[in-house]
């Protein structure tokens, strides 16, 4: 700037003295002071375009600290230093418009994958932690904030084994996993979890292979409702069994028990005066009673219902089942009946027949466990499942023990006291369903008593003409 208004100063003053006369003007005499204000006003022309080129330069770099992108037009000034750094300027600023295009496309799919794969962890039919080094929960899914009932970003940051409450078995072997660093695969545990128990696959594995880095993933997958099934299956084996070996035996015992009843009836018209030998002949034919009935119920157990085409409408076997015997019997125990059923009709495959006797052991065992209970009741609610017809009973009783739910319908098992029960309701129930593609399952997330769910294939009305 200095340098520009001394040589502006300079240039006015020799015009100055050229039109005061100062100088000679004689040609030969001025060459020396025309070349002298030309050159000096050709450098203030310079040194003033160089002025505007680094002033557009400065503007552009400003421009571009904050974001803008836009390349300069040197215009008339592209011959000067600084015009040529705004050709260089404006290189650089394509390069850089390319380049943060680049890193915005790169920037977007990266996005659009995190999201993938936030929507893939998030939908993910099982609880996933991530953990840390130091096995703080960093990252969660819904599944997992739904098992643990806690929202939001509320398991971030607890201890791993804090939040998991582990049977000192799996404690260990988890604890052995990361000690050793081994991978884990579909590892069966068990987790109370809002007071019932729970099972579950656990798989643990590592994001890197350095002995000190612990960090991972551990997946927890709910396995309860496949272990009902697999006990499911096993049950139905057994009773497979248990049919092929009731057949037999209930064939060969029917005779002599007939026989046994039959000579107790004649014992007890002979008696005469003689009451207790009378009591004791009562006795042996309510027993000899009592152990045909349990042999009518095996053979019933074994037989093979036949394929008739018949349908049921289960809500209204349910209605008919309450309105008659039941019904009497609930009044006299005092015991409150509800029913919840559903207005849309249940059809399901076969005959009311056996189903009636599935419906009728559930209720009686209900009755049976209501027992000296306060405000006796019993509620049997049916609903629709996707394909399936729902029928629960439910009474508000002690409940099954845990300890014997996984016995509950094994032939012969009863909780009842001795000479009350068979152990044959359950079993025979499950078999009755078992025929017809259906089963039955204590619910143990029923807390306010026992409640047993009978799920059976409904039929297609659409399909079937109805």
């Amino acid at each position: 700037m200095i340098t520009t208004l001394f040589l502006a100063v300079l240039a006015l003053g020799c015009l100055t003295a050229l039109a005061s006369g100062n100088v000679p003007w004689n040609l030969p005499e001025a060459v020396p002071w025309l070349i002298l204000a030309a050159s000096i006003l050709a450098l203030l022309t310079g040194q003033l375009a160089e002025r505007l080129a680094m002033r557009r330069l400065t503007r552009g770099v400003l421009n571009a600290r904050e974001g803008l992108l836009d390349p300069i037009s040197p215009g008339l000034l592209g011959w000067t230093a600084a015009g040529r750094a705004l050709g260089e300027y404006n290189i650089t600023i394509h390069a850089l418009q390319t380049m943060f295009r680049t890193v915005e496309e790169c920037q977007g799919r990266f996005l659009n994958q995190r999201n993938k794969m936030n929507t893939i962890l998030q939908s993910l039919p099982a609880a996933l932690l991530s953990l840390s080094d130091d096995l703080q929960i960093i990252l969660t899914n819904k599944h997992a904030e739904d098992i643990f009932a806690v929202t939001g970003r509320g398991l971030i940051g607890t201890n791993l084994f804090e939040l998991i409450q582990l049977r000192e078995r799996d404690r260990e072997l988890l604890r052995d996993a990361f000690l050793y660093k081994q991978v884990i695969q579909n590892q069966e545990i068990s987790l109370d979890l809002g007071g019932r128990l729970r099972y579950f696959s656990l798989n643990l594995g590592f994001y890197s292979d350095e002995d000190a880095d612990m960090a991972g993933v551990l997946i927890l997958q709910d396995i309860s409702e496949y272990r009902d099934l697999q006990t499911s299956i096993a049950m139905r084996e057994k009773l497979v069994a248990m049919g092929q070996l009731a057949a037999g035996v209930a064939h060969e015992l029917n005779t002599p028990l007939g026989s046994i009843h039959g000579y107790a009836q004649l014992l007890s018209r002979t008696t005469g005066s003689h009451e207790k030998l009378g009591e004791y002949a009562s006795i042996i034919a309510d027993e000899a009673r009592r152990c045909s009935r349990i042999v009518q119920d095996l053979l019933n157990y074994a037989r093979d219902e036949p394929c008739s085409g018949e349908t049921c409408e289960v809500n209204q076997l349910v209605h008919d089942l309450i309105e008659t015997f039941l019904n009497c019997r609930m009044r006299r125990y005092k015991i409150e009946i509800k029913l919840d059923l559903t207005e849309t009709a249940l059809l399901v495959e076969g005959s009311c027949g056996q189903l009636d006797i599935v419906l009728n052991n559930l209720v009686t065992n209900a009755i049976h466990a209501l027992d000296g209970i306060a405000n006796p009741t019993i509620v049997i609610d049916s609903q629709i499942e996707d394909t399936y017809a729902v029928i629960s009973v439910a009474d508000n009783g002690p409940g099954v023990p845990p300890e014997a739910r996984s016995r509950i319908f094994d032939p012969f098992f009863t909780t009842k006291q001795v000479g009350q029960g068979s152990g044959l309701g359950l079993a025979i129930s499950q078999a009755i369903l078992a025929k017809r593609d259906g089963y039955i399952v204590y619910d143990s997330e029923y807390t306010e008593g026992a409640r047993f769910r009978i799920k059976l294939p409904m039929v297609d009305l659409r399909r079937a003409g109805l």
